[in-house]
């Protein structure tokens, strides 16, 4: 239980998602459930929730088998902490040192056979995805980032040159949201979703504003 638990504050996960977010037909609500704060309250997590993260990532599809996902991770308050945070732009500094865990998310550009994998990002994508749905379910904030300096992450990590590397990862205990700076306040809510007419069209392509 979380210093924010024992007071009796209510967290950015205590949020009513329905208020936001209206699924157009009926699925899973972890799924809708699941969404990307920044309000964290700078705990550590456990040995045990650090490797039920990674066990679920283990678990996603992938062409051949071929399971080309890799994570780096480095723990609050440890030597390598600094480091990751480094890598990130200006903005994400204001609010993911509060994680307890940074993490690199990379993928392996061809198969153990040497021939190219063109679905490397697709499926370390699906890992992702696993990640983020089990740290919801275990009350977590997981937030995932495009806003670093992905080559200096690659040097920084010793990543070899068959992996690209593909996003970072803020991980941690839920915290209120006035925790945030003030400028980032309004916008920690869960956001909606592009209705399904627009992403999905039978038979061929077709552009949204288009006619059925």
């Amino acid at each position: 239980m979380s210093a924010y638990d024992s007071a009796h504050e209510t967290t950015v996960l205590d949020l009513e998602v329905e208020t936001y977010r209206r699924p157009e037909s009926v699925i899973e609500p972890l799924l809708y459930h699941r969404w990307s704060p920044r309000a964290m309250s700078g705990e550590a997590l456990s040995d045990d929730e650090v490797q039920r993260l990674f066990e679920a990532a283990r678990w996603a599809p992938s062409s051949q088998n071929g399971q080309p996902w890799r994570f780096v991770y480095a723990r609050r308050g440890t030597d390598d902490w600094p480091r990751f945070v480094s890598w990130l732009v200006e903005f994400n500094q204001m609010w993911a040192p509060s994680a307890g865990l940074l993490v690199v998310i990379a993928s392996r550009t061809v198969f153990d056979n040497g021939k190219p994998c063109g679905t490397h990002s697709f499926d370390a994508g699906a890992a992702w995805q696993n990640l983020a749905l089990q740290g919801r379910a275990m009350g977590l904030v997981v937030h995932a980032m495009g806003g670093f300096n992905a080559e200096a992450a690659r040097v920084g990590i010793g990543l070899p040159e068959d992996f690209a590397v593909e996003a970072m990862v803020a991980v941690g205990r839920p915290a209120p949201v006035d925790v945030l700076p003030e400028r980032m306040r309004k916008q920690e809510h869960p956001n909606a979703r592009r209705p399904i007419a627009e992403l999905v069209s039978e038979g061929r392509y077709r552009e949204p504003s288009a006619d059925p």
